[in-house]
């Protein structure tokens, strides 16, 4: 029981820290040092994960992390500073799973060369790692506030739109809370979910193919 929840577990803080590391360093990068400031440009999983978010993506798929504050008045462009450090979140997600799947090759042509136990919960957690942060990566693609595809849909919206909106923006949560009691989004993003770990799975055979 306790193997099975840290192979949870760690793919889970793994993949919350690289996804909200990842929005502070694009911050960063553009002009904004906020999240270097809130001590958020760490791999530390307890600086960035939300209880419940953490546990919503361990039991069901999805879940969330506690958001990197960003000063949108320190990027030249604000609009399109918040759609980048926005969308570098769920980007870093797909990289990740896709470095994740590499190894996974390798650790199966290799396998052999370790003990059977160790090699089962490798492959697990290699496996768990990359569908997870796929799963966070789809997620946080959704276009509702204060999910990071709401920050890149806004980006082509017209000034006053976009700040009517992110006065409203407070009010998503419940939206996001709605979506996630109902199920209502749990398919496609299920599906969603599947389809690119399937893609992700020639990037495996790849690296299998490449060392043997």
């Amino acid at each position: 029981m306790l193997t099975d929840l840290l192979i949870s577990a760690i793919p889970a803080a793994l993949c919350f820290s690289i996804h909200e590391l990842s929005h502070g360093l694009m911050a960063l990068a553009l002009g904004d040092d906020t999240a270097k400031r809130d001590g958020r440009l760490s791999l530390n999983p307890l600086r960035h994960i939300d209880p419940f978010g953490f546990l919503m993506l361990i039991l069901v798929g999805f879940g969330w992390a506690k958001p990197v504050m960003v000063d949108m008045r320190r990027f030249k462009n604000p609009k399109l500073g918040m759609a980048a450090t926005a969308f570098a979140g769920p980007l870093s997600n797909f990289l990740l799973a896709a470095v994740v799947m590499a190894a996974y090759g390798v650790a199966v042509a290799f396998q052999g060369a370790m003990p059977p136990a160790v090699a089962y919960n490798l492959l697990e957690i290699l496996v768990m790692t990359a569908y997870m942060s796929i799963s966070l990566g789809v997620f946080n693609l959704i276009p509702v506030p204060p999910l990071d595809g709401s920050k890149v849909v806004e980006a082509v919206l017209p000034e006053r739109t976009y700040y009517t909106i992110m006065r409203y923006e407070k009010y998503g949560m419940l939206v996001m809370f709605a979506v996630l009691i109902t199920g209502v989004l749990d398919r496609p993003l299920s599906f969603v979910t599947r389809e690119v770990f399937s893609g992700m799975l020639n990037i495996a055979q790849f690296t299998f193919d490449l060392v043997r």
